[in-house]
């Protein structure tokens, strides 16, 4: 199943670039990771069940993010639920990722936009549906599009080569394409 989203209307006429990242910041933490390769970060998050599917998730002092289920899935659709965040989390990185090596290169966005969409299939349903041991859980498959605009023209294979690049240094599609450890116990 796909979603269908509204293209937004926007005059044609203007072409400005997205806001700035801050360059000087960006080639600091760059350094930054140059000099300490090794270094690792733990990010913590804790998730609360409100009820039914609906889950609320603490991460630092932010606003909890919400996730829930569609009615089809039992819950009361009030927010994507946990594969729609996947991708949303996917979309976010990749994003982050085109937009700190287009500024790092020069490049200046007018336009970002990630179409994501992925295969899965759900007959499990959390483990008390159809348990076949040889199905695969989780997406199978996962298209991103990208539609890119800049400033001043590139070419395509120039452009390209930015949004591989940053496939490849992404941190959530690195997470998605390799295996990692996952270690579930009491408190």
């Amino acid at each position: 199943m796909s979603t269908e989203f509204q293209e937004p209307i926007a005059p044609a006429c203007v072409r400005q670039a997205l806001r700035e990242i801050n360059k000087a910041g960006l080639n600091a933490l760059g350094e930054k990771g140059k000099a300490n390769p090794d270094a690792v970060v733990t990010l913590k998050a804790k998730t609360v069940c409100e009820g039914q599917f609906r889950n609320l998730t603490y991460i630092r002092a932010l606003a909890p993010v919400v996730v829930d289920e569609p009615p089809h899935l039992l819950g009361e659709d009030t927010a994507p639920n946990p594969s729609e965040a996947l991708l949303a989390a996917l979309g976010a990185c990749l994003a982050v990722g085109v937009h700190a090596n287009a500024t790092s290169r020069g490049i200046q966005l007018t336009k970002l936009e990630l179409h994501i969409e992925g295969d899965i299939n759900v007959t499990a349903v959390w483990g008390t549906g159809d348990l076949d041991e040889n199905k695969p859980l989780g997406f199978t498959a996962i298209r991103v599009k990208f539609d890119v605009e800049t400033l001043s023209p590139l070419l395509t294979a120039e452009l390209d080569e930015l949004l591989q690049h940053a496939k490849k240094w992404s941190p959530v599609a690195n997470t998605m394409m390799r295996p990692v450890a996952l270690d579930c116990a009491l408190l």
